[in-house]
């Protein structure tokens, strides 16, 4: 029997993107296992998971626990459990566990994958940073069996500074978006008015949705702002998504003098139904690897207005979107106030991106997966 072990850093990565590939390999006989911090707390992980396994290590980089700690964890558990592989996902567990499986994947023949979900180095990067997580991911490299890329940007770049042999890097149009579920077809007409009943729109509103974590890198203040230059008072905003950013844009919100047509709805569950209430989907991150958020609302038919960054870009850039530098909040606004006056245009846009979601279908990229991990296999 195969056996696998996936590592996050925490198991929210597990829970969004990772489940449907524990179940698909399960199904076909292998032993699945997952590690994160906190994970045996998560009653989604327990279930979908042979096994759990607890690491103490945070997503701060400098934290150090991530070294002092956690490797010796990740060690015992790989000797005990002697996993034929092992697929390392963000950016702290897949640098921490590399390093600590290093010596040991040699005496065991254990392969190592990584999927890089965007790496730190980027065009926009500033030079010294982007030299510093180049060099750290040229050396991880080293300890890399296969590395994952999810944009064709990260592909070329893999390959330019030699992170691995051309052979060994392998690019996957995102980690897949259910197609069954983020349908239009799928959401329900009564739903969508419910939603706009809850944020108290009449039949004459419309309504943007920015579904994010309130991070620096997601640029929330951006969006603010460029709403408020919108300056619709027949336009609403909602966030779907929480973060430490939060209480600070509630605030701007109020400065700006928006509070009332902004929504702050925290984490959701029916991301689909807003996404389907919704004229676009708003991103204005500056670093991005492929977007989840974008693919979903373009598998709903619903275009987006992003920033034009590495991963982002090549979603939208078939007609599927408006795009907009990092930080032009006057093109912003005109991008939204585009789509608000061109709903037959915005209609093709939207069933445009549908079909550019078909190569990003889940089942696709589980096939990838299996593909991967049968040559993985066969090398070992």
């Amino acid at each position: 029997m195969n056996s696998l072990l996936i590592i996050t850093t925490i198991p929210a990565t597990i829970r969004a993107f990772l489940l449907p590939f524990a179940d698909r390999f399960r199904e076909r006989g292998w032993r699945v296992d997952a590690m994160a911090c906190g994970i045996s707390d998560n009653a989604e992980c327990l279930q979908a998971f042979d096994r759990v396994w607890d690491v103490e290590w945070s997503r701060n980089p400098l934290d150090p626990r991530n070294f002092l700690v956690a490797p010796r964890v990740i060690q015992e558990v790989v000797k005990t459990e002697q996993y034929d592989l092992i697929h390392v996902h963000t950016p702290v567990a897949a640098f921490v566990a590399r390093y600590a499986l290093k010596d040991l994947k040699k005496q065991r023949k254990i392969q190592v994958i990584y999927t890089a979900h965007g790496f730190h180095f980027h065009p926009l990067g500033k030079p010294l940073k982007n030299a510093v997580f180049r060099n750290l991911e040229q050396l991880a490299g080293s300890w890399t069996d296969y590395l994952v890329t999810i944009n064709r940007e990260d592909e070329s770049a893999a390959k330019r500074y030699k992170i691995l042999s051309p052979e060994r890097v392998r690019y996957m149009p995102g980690i897949g978006v259910d197609l069954d579920r983020y349908n239009p077809d799928a959401v329900a007409e009564a739903a969508v008015e419910q939603v706009r009943q809850e944020m108290g729109l009449n039949g004459e509103d419309r309504l943007f949705l920015s579904a994010i974590e309130f991070i620096p890198r997601k640029h929330p203040q951006d969006v603010l702002k460029a709403f408020a230059k919108l300056a619709r008072p027949d336009v609403h905003l909602a966030f779907a998504g929480d973060g430490p950013m939060l209480a600070q844009m509630q605030q701007l919100a109020s400065d700006f003098g928006i509070k009332n047509q902004v929504h702050f709805l925290g984490n959701r569950r029916d991301v689909p139904t807003l996404m389907r209430a919704s004229v676009a989907t708003l991103l204005a991150s500056e670093q991005e690897g492929l977007p989840r958020s974008v693919m979903e609302s373009l598998s709903l038919e619903i275009p987006a207005i992003a920033t034009k960054i590495r991963g982002t870009q090549e979603l939208l850039e078939s007609g599927c979107g408006l795009l907009f530098d990092v930080g032009d909040i006057d093109g912003f606004a005109k991008a939204m106030a585009w789509m608000l006056d061109r709903p037959e245009e915005v209609r093709e846009m939207g069933k445009r991106g549908r079909e550019r979601m078909t190569a990003c279908d889940l089942q696709q990229i589980i096939k990838l997966h299996e593909e991967l991990y049968a040559e993985a296999v066969q090398t070992r």
